[in-house]
């Protein structure tokens, strides 16, 4: 467990620390060995492409393949179409190769695909309206008159877009992160232009934080009016957790405090510590008095509403180990805590 949770730390690398504090924003799904060669053979096909379609326009315009209707025709301009068009796919699958492939980190991968894809698609419609209609000129304006008539009829799908840019620009939530807005609680599998996708925790089928193995789908838009709770923001991925354990009033509550925060702090050692002591540099740069966050597991009693006194002790926890950690505090605290009869009353079976 402390070596999941280890590793799990160090993926928060440095210069996901400097994009969270400039409030800018995984990779590819799949090995990154099936990725890469996915793109080389994307490569391969299209440099193939654009040099039979090279051919084909030089044969064209040199007059050695003649096509039906007179010169400067539609079916005239297709092999310079296809040129373009072709040129600009190779350019874009280069540019995934040997450029956005080698950055560290994946999210800035994800996030930079994303954009050269769109920058690619938005080129590609460009060159062909120009080459098409002849000049560079009316393809602008046939490139606008369709955007401004396909952004009437899809206001929605366009909002969401408008979405998906506030999500690369200001981070609410990144590919990787867990997160909860309206209803959905889930990790993020996928940014996509218009929509995310998250992979489903808890759910109306579990009680605990374990997947549910459905997935999560909703509009990009919702980020701009509805509020997203971000349990892996990089400064500090971590969450409060509690446990929490109903005693009799005659309990020693001495006993009972000193003994949860020892286990507690056994189990945690001190990386709850450290974790803390990054927390309150944060809140340190804030209004809020970061003195008032304890750095060691803390112990507090209330009254039940079952006539039993609440032990509850608090420790820090990665928000995707939270269930298995409770459950190993869980046995460790009733172990120590039920060798001691005489000062910690549990409920009886018959008292419950």
């Amino acid at each position: 467990m402390k070596q999941a949770e280890k590793a799990a730390e160090q993926r928060v690398r440095k210069d996901d620390v400097k994009k969270a504090l400039e409030q800018a924003t995984a990779g590819e799904a799949g090995p990154k060995s099936t990725a890469r060669t996915r793109r080389h053979v994307w490569s391969i096909v299209y440099g193939g492409l654009f040099a039979a379609f090279v051919a084909l326009w030089l044969l064209v315009e040199n007059d050695v393949i003649s096509l039906p209707g007179k010169s400067g025709n539609l079916i005239h301009r297709l092999p310079l179409a296809a040129v373009l068009v072709t040129f600009l796919l190779l350019a874009e699958r280069l540019a995934e190769t040997f450029g956005v492939s080698r950055l560290e980190s994946p999210v800035s991968r994800y996030n930079l695909i994303r954009v050269v894809r769109l920058l690619a698609g938005i080129l590609i419609v460009g060159a062909a309206g120009t080459s098409l209609f002849g000049n560079f000129y009316t393809g602008l304006v046939s490139l606008g008159v369709v955007s401004i008539i396909v952004g009437l009829a899809v206001q929605t799908p366009m909002t969401s877009f408008i979405g998906w840019i506030y999500i690369l620009a200001k981070a609410p939530y990144r590919v990787g992160d867990r997160i909860k807005i309206d209803n959905a609680t889930g990790d993020v599998i996928e940014v996509d232009y218009l929509d995310t996708t998250l992979w489903e925790f808890g759910g109306q089928f579990l009680s605990t934080d374990h997947p549910t193995g459905r997935i999560i789908k909703f509009p990009n838009s919702k980020v701009l009016s509805t509020m997203v709770y971000n349990y892996s923001w990089p400064l500090f991925p971590y969450v409060w957790n509690e446990i929490k354990f109903n005693i009799a009033y005659e309990s020693d509550l001495d006993f009972v405090a000193q003994t949860m925060k020892e286990v507690v702090e056994q189990h945690r050692g001190e990386v709850m510590v450290k974790r803390v002591k990054v927390f309150r540099d944060l809140l340190a740069k804030t209004p809020v008095d970061e003195l008032t966050v304890q750095e060691r597991p803390e112990v507090v009693f209330r009254v039940s509403e079952n006539t039993w006194i609440e032990a509850i002790v608090r420790y820090l926890v990665l928000p995707k180990h939270a269930g298995r950690v409770k459950t190993e505090l869980t046995k460790l605290l009733l172990q120590r805590l039920n060798a001691a009869p005489d000062k910690v009353l549990f409920p009886k079976s018959n008292a419950r």
